[in-house]
């Protein structure tokens, strides 16, 4: 075969029609505007029946299939059956809801195959240090520290904790490894932290035996007294305490621990200090409701997401380092297929710091461009106004709630959280567990609204986590009306 034959024969995964390509992809555009601004007409929710189960079986697909049935066979068979997190009445788990410039920069960021945190003289490095610098500007954290932009709080949770690990440890941890730590290294958090704390414990070598989870007082806040009595019980056994876990949201309640007095404790115990703000940090930007979180600002570390609480499409979070030579010594690694720092400006010189010393991910996408697109478009000042919009909105349920005989709340709103049950004086509370749980599944599965289910002290309640920047008053005055409803009707 002569050379012209056999380029002839080269295949690439660029489309053979270019136009039709254009044609459909104009389509998918219009298509997915249309699903956006229609979000109200549909259920919130359509739960995949059996038969779209099976249509996901079989083998990979040996030849092509044109361009226009894989997207239809995507509209029938994937695209009802969403999370749902994306509409007005999606108030499940604690989830946000993307916006309309997030997709755009999700497009355009795959349109070039983006990566971000590596090499040098790349624009995308600069937006991802621009959207960190904003963050920590935002949230009052101090201009020197370090920060990565991550897939959400499991991975900031892990590297704000390896970091603290590593800095605590008083020995080469990734030299020498945790097998050779001349003490048992301790953790506390309050029995309400979220799991992926507990996750990046024991996958840290801690083990979970480490982790001391500090009971919750009554308005479900760690308990300051018992922390300091465990603290003091550790050292007393020759333990070595080396950070405290505060939350800024808890995943149950929302509730905000007492971030002065955690970060006081820190500082007279010679304790790391870390803060998961997962949703709930972003409370620093509204303006009626920032003195709830005082005290973050003063934490080692801080993890947050910005597809909760900052509407962006997922995933996206961040992790900001107080000591960002602590932070870079706990990750950094260039083998020689990735010098950098050497040369002549342009060629491998460097101009910002490499991003991938700073986390454990080397190949990473640009999620930032999503943040640095959404908030240039609507400025930050509206995202501020939109979470004291959802903490009032949590406050108006909560008094619709209060206002209706059948209904119950668990305890007084702190946050954006509410947790409510219904209930009758002729049922008992493992029958009012029960009928909570099937009214949960009705909403759901009628596509009416998307609650959860949460436990708290042993009952379980309704769980309507507000971080959906398409909500309004009316959607729960709905909320309330058919919880109601199908108590009766299911009583």
């Amino acid at each position: 075969m002569d050379r012209q034959t056999e380029a002839r024969c080269e295949e690439t995964l660029d489309p053979e029609d270019w136009e039709s390509m254009r044609a459909l992809g104009h389509r998918i555009l219009d298509d997915t505007m249309d699903y956006l601004e229609t979000l109200r007409d549909r259920p919130v929710w359509q739960h995949a029946p059996e038969h779209v189960r099976v249509h996901f079986e079989g083998p990979p697909p040996l030849d092509p299939e044109p361009a226009d049935d894989v997207y239809r066979e995507y509209v029938r068979y994937i695209l009802p059956h969403q999370v749902g997190n994306s509409h007005p009445r999606f108030w499940g788990w604690v989830a946000g809801s993307g916006t309309v410039m997030g997709m755009f920069g999700e497009m355009l960021a795959a349109s070039t195959d983006a990566v971000s945190g590596a090499f040098s003289y790349v624009s995308n490095n600069y937006v991802e240090m621009q959207v960190i610098d904003w963050c920590k500007t935002l949230l009052g954290y101090p201009p020197a520290a370090s920060g990565l932009i991550t897939s959400g709080c499991s991975a900031s949770n892990l590297i704000g904790l390896a970091v603290a690990r590593n800095a605590m440890a008083g020995f080469d941890v990734r030299s020498r490894g945790m097998t050779d730590a001349p003490q048992q290294m301790t953790i506390y958090c309050s029995d309400e932290t979220h799991s992926s704390v507990q996750k990046a414990v024991e996958l840290l070598g801690f083990g979970n035996d480490a982790l001391r989870r500090i009971p919750a007082n009554e308005f479900m806040q760690i308990d300051v007294a018992a922390l300091k009595v465990a603290i003091k019980t550790d050292r007393a056994n020759g333990l070595l305490p080396m950070c405290i876990v505060g939350a800024a949201g808890t995943t149950n309640t929302a509730a905000i621990d007492d971030l002065n007095a955690l970060a006081d404790i820190s500082a007279e115990e010679r304790c790391w200090f870390h803060v998961d703000g997962a949703s709930g940090a972003w409370t620093a930007i509204a303006p009626g409701y920032k003195h709830l979180v005082a005290g973050m600002e003063r934490a080692d570390s801080l993890a947050f997401d910005l597809h909760k609480w900052m509407y962006l499409q997922y995933p996206i979070g961040c992790i900001l380092v107080r000591n960002a030579e602590e932070h870079r010594r706990a990750f950094s690694l260039t083998p020689t297929y990735l010098a950098h720092g050497e040369g002549e400006r342009g060629l491998t010189g460097v101009d910002v710091p490499w991003l991938a010393d700073y986390g454990f991910e080397l190949s990473r996408g640009f999620h930032a461009l999503k943040a640095w697109m959404t908030f240039k478009e609507h400025g930050t000042a509206r995202y501020g106004r939109l979470i004291e919009q959802n903490i009032d909105q949590a406050h108006y349920l909560a008094r619709l709630v209060k206002d209706a005989p059948e209904l119950e709340l668990a305890l007084p709103v702190s946050l954006n959280i509410v947790n409510f049950r219904y209930t009758r004086p002729d049922l008992d509370d493992a029958r009012l567990d029960d009928l909570n749980k099937q009214i949960e599944v009705e909403l759901q599965e009628r596509g009416i609204a998307v609650p959860s289910i949460v436990s708290i002290r042993g009952r379980k309640y309704l769980h309507i986590a507000v971080t959906n920047h398409r909500s309004r008053q009316d959607d729960f005055d709905l909320l309330v009306r058919e919880v109601i409803r199908m108590g009766d009707e299911l009583a």
